[in-house]
């Protein structure tokens, strides 16, 4: 199986197309994370962290997040990751995006709307995340990670997202976070559907990837 590569791309390549395809991307993400807390089938693995913190420390959930993408970007140092405008453009879009989306969805309560939520959130979810980081802009903090241990080990994008997923819900449910099945189907998922889609959309050194076929 070919590897994608993931590393940093020079902004003067395609700065309009690839700005559009960055920006696009997040607004997706900020989407798909709005349906997944109104469908209240359980938080992706993240937020079940964040929730566990913010129980023990007190502090609001905001502030959680915010130190807590602080010590994933010091992890980067060792990864030899380095920010780029997506990673600023990952915490200013998405943040608007999840607000927007969440003042016009409305919490579900009925089963089969919430699974529809669910499962079209893990999936959006996947094709967001592919779709920033293929942009290869800088990703967000905690996929630097996945991109950085991907570079630095050699292994799949499947595996290492999965694995990140899985000991970050650990932690947050020995925290107090809150667990459903939503946080079990979004562990699982997310790191074969991403790495599924992003050869279909990472630019690719010299030309996108749709010119070198």
């Amino acid at each position: 199986m070919a590897v994608t590569d993931l590393s940093p791309l020079s902004l003067r390549r395609a700065p309009a197309r690839r700005g559009v395809q960055l920006l696009a991307g997040l607004a997706l993400y900020g989407a798909s994370m709005a349906m997944l807390t109104r469908a209240h089938l359980g938080l992706d693995p993240w937020d079940v962290l964040h929730e566990g913190l913010t129980k023990i420390t007190g502090l609001s959930f905001g502030t959680v997040t915010a130190i807590a993408s602080v010590f994933v970007l010091l992890v980067w140092i060792p990864l030899r990751q380095r920010p780029g405008i997506g990673t600023v453009a990952n915490v200013v879009v998405i943040a608007v995006t999840v607000d927007a989306v969440r003042a016009v969805l409305p919490d579900q309560h009925v089963l089969v709307w919430q699974i529809l939520l669910l499962v079209g959130g893990v999936v959006l979810n996947a094709l967001a995340t592919a779709v920033y980081v293929g942009t290869r802009l800088g990703p967000g903090p905690r996929d630097g990670l996945m991109t950085g241990l991907h570079a630095r080990t050699g292994w799949s994008v499947r595996l290492v997202r999965t694995g990140i997923e899985v000991l970050v819900l650990a932690a947050g449910w020995l925290l107090g976070g809150t667990v459903g099945v939503g946080t079990v189907l979004y562990a699982l998922s997310i790191g074969p559907l991403t790495q599924a889609l992003l050869p279909l959309v990472t630019w690719r050194t010299g030309a996108h990837q749709q010119e070198q076929h």
